[in-house]
């Protein structure tokens, strides 16, 4: 008897593709997601984009920006992307670097200072009247920052052996005494044999170094850190997390309520609706206009939340929401529609929605942030409604960017919203003519 119960609960799940998707394959492609991330199968240290400002042009600041580009865990720029067909634009300066950083084109920007070549160890009482490298940082990336020092620390000794020793050299008869003429002579000696290694270093530029190194604060080199995004204001990342949380949940809501549809076929309703002068066009787009709304009150109230529980500063940026959370709404709205007309029944619609969601969700940085994973997956959440209405949310909220600023996401979003709706309109044409 109890063979025969098991036998047709299988049967059963055979035959219910739904359950048996959120069974096995749900699991599966959420382990492979986590896998990616925090696994082991690449570099667990995320490539860093890095801006790099040389005021110095000495031999020293050279060297060490070289050996930070032969890096792997870095991308180095000294000057904007250049557009296609058009010359590379002019290097970066102090100013137009912490621009950079504030717009979010790169997380972390280094400045080299004038005459930080002729003292480049950080190293006694004398440290305080030498020029410091100066770090900007954007406080929405905490881990950047970190990564940089440790490889600017790991550069410098690896990049400038005899700078460094003649440094060390110049300290250590400072504060111990001056050298006898046999230790001078073979000091001199050593300092050549190290000319000549860095030399042979600066002539094979795809030389890789190694990828171990320390993430201290401290180190050889003197860095100044200064975030240039949040200084000032008492911010935090709960708007990130309103809108990561906000947007995974309004996908939920928008493609349960398309399911409206089904429920409509299946009693009747449709056909009568049909049969009158409403048109499929015009149905669709009415229930595209209530799921825009539904999510567009769902995101006010996430975020009045916010601003009354955790402080999120709300009304200061009431323009940037509206214009971010209209577009939102519009996009998450449209993305049940196609689902629900693909769907025959409610069941199919809850397994393919939630497999959907989820997976977008977790590739597009509403469970953790995109800065955490492989460049790949990176590259891969820009395909999803999360990652464009995340990075909207960021300039406003975070980078207090202007409008303007936000027509990316803007018109990701709004193409986004048409092409789903368009697609729900062509497969809707069954319940036309069946």
């Amino acid at each position: 008897m109890i063979s025969a119960i098991v036998r047709t609960a299988i049967t059963g799940l055979r035959r219910d593709r739904a359950a048996l998707a959120l069974s096995f394959v749900l699991p599966v492609a959420f382990f492979s997601i986590f896998a990616m991330v925090f696994g082991g199968e690449h570099d667990t240290i995320p490539q860093v984009h890095l801006i790099v400002v040389d005021q110095d042009q000495s031999i020293a600041s050279r060297e060490l920006i070289r050996a930070l580009e032969r890096e792997g865990s870095l991308l180095v720029s000294t000057h904007p992307e250049a557009s296609r067909n058009q010359p590379a634009p002019p290097d970066y300066t102090a100013r137009s670097a912490e621009e950079a950083v504030k717009r979010g084109d790169a997380p972390v920007a280094l400045i080299v200072p004038a005459g930080w070549g002729a003292h480049p160890m950080a190293f006694g009482p004398d440290e305080q009247q030498a020029p410091k490298i100066e770090l900007l940082s954007d406080q929405s990336d905490p881990i950047a920052p970190q990564i940089v020092n440790g490889m600017l620390q790991k550069a410098a000794m690896m990049a400038m052996p005899a700078s460094m020793a003649a440094e060390g050299m110049q300290y250590t008869q400072k504060y111990l005494g001056t050298f006898t003429p046999e230790q001078r002579q073979n000091w001199q000696k050593s300092l050549n044999y190290l000319e000549q290694l860095q030399k042979d270093r600066a002539n094979k530029p795809e030389a890789q170094a190694s990828s171990s190194s320390g993430f201290g604060s401290g180190g050889i080199i003197a860095v100044d850190t200064r975030a240039v995004v949040g200084e000032h204001q008492n911010k935090s990342l709960i708007s990130f997390y309103a809108a990561a949380i906000g947007v995974m949940f309004l996908l939920f809501t928008a493609s349960g309520s398309s399911g409206s549809l089904l429920d409509e076929a299946e009693s009747g309703t449709l056909d009568r609706v049909l049969s009158s002068r409403v048109t499929m066009t015009k149905l669709l787009a009415g229930k595209l206009a209530f799921n825009t709304m539904l999510a567009f009150v769902q995101l006010v109230v996430m975020f009045l939340w916010g601003w009354a529980l955790f402080h999120l500063e709300f009304f200061g940026h009431i323009p940037g929401f509206i214009v971010m959370g209209l577009c939102t709404a519009f996009a998450v709205a449209a993305f049940g529609m196609p689902l629900a007309s693909l769907c025959r029944t409610r069941g199919q619609l809850g397994a393919m929605s939630t497999l959907l969601i989820l997976v977008m969700s977790a590739v597009g940085g509403s469970m953790f942030p995109r800065f955490m994973m492989p460049a790949a997956m990176q590259k891969a959440g820009l395909f999803t409604i999360n990652a464009w209405a995340i990075d909207g949310f960021t300039k406003v909220f975070w980078r207090d960017l202007p409008l303007i600023s936000l027509w990316p996401q803007v018109s990701v979003l709004l193409a986004i919203g048409l092409a789903m709706f368009v697609a729900a309109r062509r497969i809707a044409r069954r319940w036309e003519f069946s």
